[in-house]
């Protein structure tokens, strides 16, 4: 948008006084604009549908995720947990959590009886919280030996399994991890277990990255996962503070053996995310309707050398 409104002042500079900077300043804006608009263009609602939407309701095949960064230092619980009672999710992932915020929602352990609870103080706290069954679940440190992600296989009410794996990679910071590595490596060892688990797949969490980058790109063909997003939008959850400057960090992505009932943003209660809602179906016969992304060899072997570093 921004750049935008440069490209148009710089026209009408141009219009009032020609000159060859000028022409060339906004030509190159005009480009830049254009390859920008190839990034963005799969999240247009004109754009191709990723995920079909779910047609028919099969009883017992549905999966309602919620994933809400809760910002550490914010003290808003009272909101969050009234977003969380109206949205009334199946699943529930809550992100930056420390031992205040996994206190304040301890009463959520009345409806969501089965839960992993990582509670952290250096903001990459996390606490899952499920009313379906968690047949078996593991926290790893992938990575960074104080950044957890959450593995769990978790039972629908028809008795399928589903595979997911909850993330929250560390962003990339100048002075700290500049070029983005680790949060990379942690991306890509997901996307290698989810392509290789024999259960349906859903990923979920703050990937610190937008949608439409290179890495984000790297991991769905990598895993196999398609973006509930693409073709509706692009549901911006970071910075709630700020409606000019807002980016979507936060995910779900699924296996393509599901289809999408609904997807949407929520109030942030507080934090400078807007929680993510999704809810999904099970099909059986959505891989033969829905393409899964796939990596070519020279995409395979970037994603071995970020492995590697």
């Amino acid at each position: 948008m921004i750049s935008i409104f440069l490209f148009a002042g710089l026209c009408i500079m141009e219009f009032a006084d020609p000159n060859t900077l000028n022409r060339v300043i906004t030509a190159l804006l005009g480009l830049n604009i254009g390859y920008l608009f190839y990034q963005v263009y799969p999240f247009l609602r004109i754009a191709k549908k990723q995920v079909l939407h779910a047609g028919e309701i099969i009883k017992g095949q549905s999966i309602v995720l919620l994933t809400a960064n809760v910002f550490q230092y914010n003290r808003n619980d009272k909101m969050t947990l009234a977003n969380i009672a109206l949205a009334d999710p199946d699943v529930i992932l809550l992100l930056e959590t420390d031992k205040w915020w996994h206190q304040s929602t301890k009463t959520l352990k009345q409806r969501y009886p089965y839960s992993v609870e990582v509670p952290l103080e250096n903001t990459y706290g996390m606490l899952l919280y499920s009313r379906y069954r968690i047949e078996e679940s593991s926290v790893q440190y992938l990575v960074e030996a104080d950044v957890p992600s959450i593995h769990a296989v978790i039972k629908l009410p028809s008795g399928q399994d589903v595979q997911l794996y909850c993330v929250h990679p560390t962003p990339p910071v100048p002075n700290e991890n500049p070029r983005s590595t680790e949060r990379d490596k942690e991306l890509l060892l997901i996307a290698r277990r989810a392509k290789n688990n024999r259960l349906p797949v859903i990923v979920m969490g703050d990937l610190n990255d937008v949608a439409w980058s290179y890495t984000t790109k790297l991991f769905s063909k990598i895993s196999g996962l398609l973006d509930p997003r693409k073709g509706r939008g692009f549901f911006n959850t970071f910075h709630a503070r700020y409606p000019i400057l807002r980016f979507p960090l936060d995910h779900i992505f699924c296996s393509n053996e599901f289809k999408l009932m609904h997807i949407s943003k929520l109030p942030a209660a507080g934090s400078d995310h807007f929680p993510m809602y999704v809810k999904l179906q099970y099909e059986k016969s959505a891989p033969s309707e829905q393409e899964e992304p796939q990596a070519d060899e020279k995409e395979e072997q970037i994603a071995e050398e970020k492995l590697e570093k």
